[in-house]
């Protein structure tokens, strides 16, 4: 399969680099800057992503890039291009002042293959510190905005281009143009990465991987477990045995639902409720890292002890995907650990299960469109992200069976006011949070000192940034107003206007 693989310096835009090529319908892979993969025939070509830090550092990233530069096509995007300038024989500065915002570009040589069907000018968006100062001779500018002369450069007598721009941001308005032209011109790729090729694909290669053994596979009732659920169906049928545990920490009256769902799907489903085996662990528990630990700990415990049931079941399936293994992958550069994922450490020995994970290369938004090409029902696939962990880390504090009613009773109505005023869909993810915070109220007659909730509700594309929906007015009215008449407990709402980042997404 043709790919493009992307090294991993640490910027926040590098998953928008990988979203864009996907975009191309071409598939391509982040890897840390010092964990390079062999690079065989599969490998169209590469790409370099920014950075934080500076190429003039004593301790800056700085790959060997003997077996890449002139061997095959090559792009170095802002840290990238400095780092082929800098390297090569030209010389980087810091800039005279921070180079960030909207940019003009002019485009210097219309003719270069980078630059095809690119307007002069465009907008770009700068996001460095640094700029080049002196390229190396084979070096040729193709592009220059106002400020920075050599904003894109082209090496002479090979497939090698820096760009000191992002193109893969929004901002840049022909960015898709230029990663086009890189990735379906100069690497030659064919365009052909589509749900329908991968789930070929995948399908295959999970009944050679697994043969004729048998496989067990955790659901939660969201997206990702559901669609891997799915394909191995398709791929090796009753020989998949689903296992539904409820932690405690689901949505009101989600165990039910959600095993109900999986019936008309025709998967083999076994429902475990072990909610106060959960609620016994975390009494006392406030950290939010040790809730996630537990929780971990607890739902792989049973089920270990319900998968022991199955006989000859060698392989676990989950629902990892992209997302998590980028979030969970945390070396010198790219992206740091921000919270654990218990679905990407592994299993513990005694299992001694193998394991397969037929979402790991997908983003959010991939998963679902795999699914909607299996004809998955899209009340489904539509449905928001819900945390491993569920209401576990939007109960802030110790989390108890009260807490738990309470956020389930208020999370029912936000979420059913969404649907019923036709505003799920246009949100990507949504939730209550029940704060740590009493405060006082008047209800009827009477002083009350109650908690508090926070609504949260925000819009994104794979979650690895998003912004806060606004909400109208009305309806943030009418659904506080419901919370605080019906949810026992409960005499404040509040609204998070907070974006990812630099908040997350979740709030513990």
């Amino acid at each position: 399969m043709e790919k493009i693989l992307i090294l991993d310096f640490g910027s926040q835009y590098t998953q928008l680099i990988a979203r864009r090529v996907r975009e191309l319908n071409v598939y391509c892979e982040i890897h840390p800057f010092n964990k390079i993969p062999e690079l065989d025939s599969d490998i169209k070509g590469v790409i370099l992503s920014g950075s934080p830090s500076s190429v003039r550092d004593a301790d800056a990233p700085k790959p060997d890039l003997s077996a890449i530069k002139g061997h095959l096509p090559l792009l170095g995007v802002c840290y990238g291009a400095q780092l082929l300038a800098n390297e090569f024989g030209g010389e980087v500065e810091g800039a005279p002042s921070r180079e960030y915002g909207r940019a003009m570009l002019t485009v210097v040589a219309p003719d270069d293959p980078l630059m095809l069907d690119v307007p002069s000018p465009t907008q770009v968006w700068m996001s460095h510190g640094d700029t080049i100062t002196r390229l190396p001779e084979s070096y040729h500018i193709i592009g220059s905005t106002e400020n920075v002369k050599a904003a894109a450069y082209h090496i002479g007598g090979e497939k090698t281009w820096g760009i000191q721009f992002h193109p893969e941001v929004y901002h840049s308005t022909d960015g898709t143009q230029i990663l086009s032209n890189f990735v379906l011109g100069i690497c030659g790729c064919s365009g052909t990465w589509s749900p329908d090729s991968f789930i070929e694909t995948t399908v295959e290669d999970l009944r050679n991987k697994i043969g004729d053994e048998r496989v067990i596979l955790g659901l939660s009732g969201g997206v990702d477990s559901s669609v891997a659920a799915m394909l191995l169906h398709k791929a090796i049928g009753d020989r998949l045995t689903c296992i539904f545990v409820n932690n405690g920490l689901l949505r009101k009256n989600e165990f039910d639902d959600v095993l109900d769902s999986y019936k008309h799907m025709g998967l083999n489903v076994i429902g475990v409720d072990a909610s106060e085996r959960f609620y016994n662990d975390l009494k006392g528990v406030t950290d939010p890292e040790q809730k996630r630990k537990i929780i971990g700990r607890d739902f792989v415990e049973v089920f270990n002890a319900e998968a022991k049931k199955i006989k000859d079941a060698n392989w676990l399936a989950q629902g990892t995907i992209y997302p998590d293994v980028i979030e969970s992958c945390s070396v010198k550069g790219p992206s740091a650990t921000i919270k654990s994922h218990h679905n990407v450490g592994g299993l513990p020995k005694e299992m001694n299960l193998k394991i397969v994970e037929p979402l790991r290369l997908l983003f959010k938004d991939e998963v679902r469109r795999v699914g909607k090409a299996m004809e998955m029902d899209q009340r489904l696939l539509g449905r928001h992200p819900f945390p491993g962990p569920g209401l576990g880390i939007r109960i802030l504090g110790e989390v108890t069976p009260e807490k738990v009613r309470i956020l389930q009773e208020a999370d029912a109505i936000f979420i059913n006011g969404l649907r019923e005023a036709g505003l799920y869909d246009q949100v990507w993810q949504a939730g209550v949070m029940l704060l740590p915070v009493q405060s006082v109220g008047v209800m009827g007659d009477e002083r009350t000192y109650e908690n508090c909730v926070a609504l949260r509700a925000v819009i994104s594309t794979d979650g690895m940034t998003a912004d806060w929906v606004h909400l109208p007015y009305e309806f943030l009215a009418k659904v506080s107003n419901e919370i605080i008449n019906k949810v026992r407990g409960v005499n404040r709402v509040v609204y998070d206007i907070s974006s990812k980042p630099p908040a997350t997404i979740e709030w513990e």
